[in-house]
């Protein structure tokens, strides 16, 4: 008998085994730290999928480019030169209608903006785009996390703080444990910056109490109001902060600390000299403990008078707080947030596939339930007639 003629397909028709295959060896070489053999591989993986436009390849694709990011992140350290090649990608995936292509190129060129400390760029980009929520839940953890990154250094901590919690909240709870240690780090950071002081639990969870050590005696160092405890955290922990990309947003919570301490004065002194406030706070001399008060006063911090003449600080007396509107607005921000959750837990909600159909009745049985009332119905007729 004649063999069966052998089919030989098309490449084209097996890109997505190929792309597929390319996964396997890019996972390979990131293992075993084979620089040059990534690098090329990825580019090359890359330019295939460039050749095609198919739905089928979207969610492979979008790993392609995630591995392309982080290898050339890893070995290339060249990420300007990339950065091109995925805001072309980015552009494609939005003419295409690619979800998650553009939910993952979104996150990777925040991450590309972030590592070069182009935040400027960064704020213009996220403005510019619409992150498509509900493709995938972990980029959307990502893509809250770098938003919220970005607001802090852009001086909007509130929302920066929503950004950051919400981020926490739609982590996974049991894995992931490296990224919620990074995103508790800035959200302490940022709810310090916000004149709060985080809740205690927060630094006693087991996964988290060795990394927050650091973090735990600066907000010791900013509830009390010392700067020279300020400054001792500062230098002792300084490689830390820096390692995690904190240092800098740190820095800011100088002028918390003597917000702090000038509070703390202020409701135990009705009167008192600028050399006891320099020597309270640590300051560098009298002067300079004048001009801080001199801000706080104008920032609102503390209702007080400046008696340059004899060289003190002369507090008026406290208002009680709940003749302000500060209890109504604290209240009303908190059940903005319950509202919130509320509504993210409903959204967030998933069924399984026709559960729906359960509860439906099939054709068989809708047959039988009418013949049933149909010979009820006789039944009902014929005790009448008799």
């Amino acid at each position: 008998a004649a063999s069966p003629a052998t089919v030989v397909l098309p490449v084209v028709d097996l890109i997505e085994v190929e792309i597929y295959l390319f996964l396997y060896v890019l996972a390979a070489l990131v293992k075993y730290k084979l620089a040059q053999e990534a690098l090329d591989t990825v580019d090359k993986a890359v330019a295939r999928c460039q050749q095609f436009n198919r739905r089928t390849l979207d969610l492979l694709q979008a790993k392609v480019f995630t591995y392309y990011s982080n290898i050339h992140e890893q070995f290339g350290h060249d990420l300007p030169a990339i950065r091109a090649t995925l805001l072309g990608a980015h552009r494609t995936s939005c003419l295409r209608y690619d979800e998650a292509g553009q939910a993952t190129l979104i996150n990777l060129l925040l991450r590309n903006y972030l590592k070069d400390n182009l935040y400027e760029q960064a704020y213009k980009f996220v403005s510019k785009t619409t992150f498509p929520e509900t493709v995938s839940n972990n980029q959307f953890v990502r893509y809250l996390y770098y938003v919220g990154k970005i607001q802090a250094v852009q001086l909007e901590y509130t929302e920066s703080y929503t950004k950051l919690m919400q981020s926490i909240r739609k982590a996974p709870a049991n894995t992931a444990f490296g990224f919620r240690r990074t995103v508790y780090k800035l959200a302490i950071i940022v709810q310090l910056l916000m004149g709060e002081v985080p809740e205690r639990n927060v630094f006693n969870q087991d996964e988290l109490r060795k990394a927050l050590a650091p973090y735990l005696q600066l907000t010791n160092a900013v509830r009390v109001g010392n700067l020279e405890d300020f400054n001792v955290v500062l230098a002792q922990h300084g490689p830390v902060f820096k390692a995690d990309n904190t240092y800098t947003l740190i820095l800011r919570l100088r002028h918390n600390v003597i917000k702090t301490g000038l509070r703390k004065i202020s409701t135990s002194y009705s009167r008192i000299l600028f050399t006891d406030i320099c020597e309270k706070l640590a300051l560098e001399n009298a002067q300079n403990a004048e001009f801080v008060c001199a801000k706080a006063i104008r920032d609102g911090v503390i209702d007080a008078v400046i008696d340059h003449e004899n060289g003190w600080l002369q507090l008026k007396e406290t208002v009680n707080v709940y003749t302000t509107n500060d209890p109504q607005t604290a209240f009303q921000r908190r059940i903005t947030f319950c509202l919130d959750v509320h509504n993210e837990a409903v959204k967030a909600m998933r069924y399984p596939p026709d559960a729906y159909k359960k509860d439906l009745e099939s054709a068989e049985e809708r047959l039988e339930r009418e013949k049933q009332e149909e010979e009820l119905a006789k039944e009902i007729e014929d005790e009448m007639d008799e």
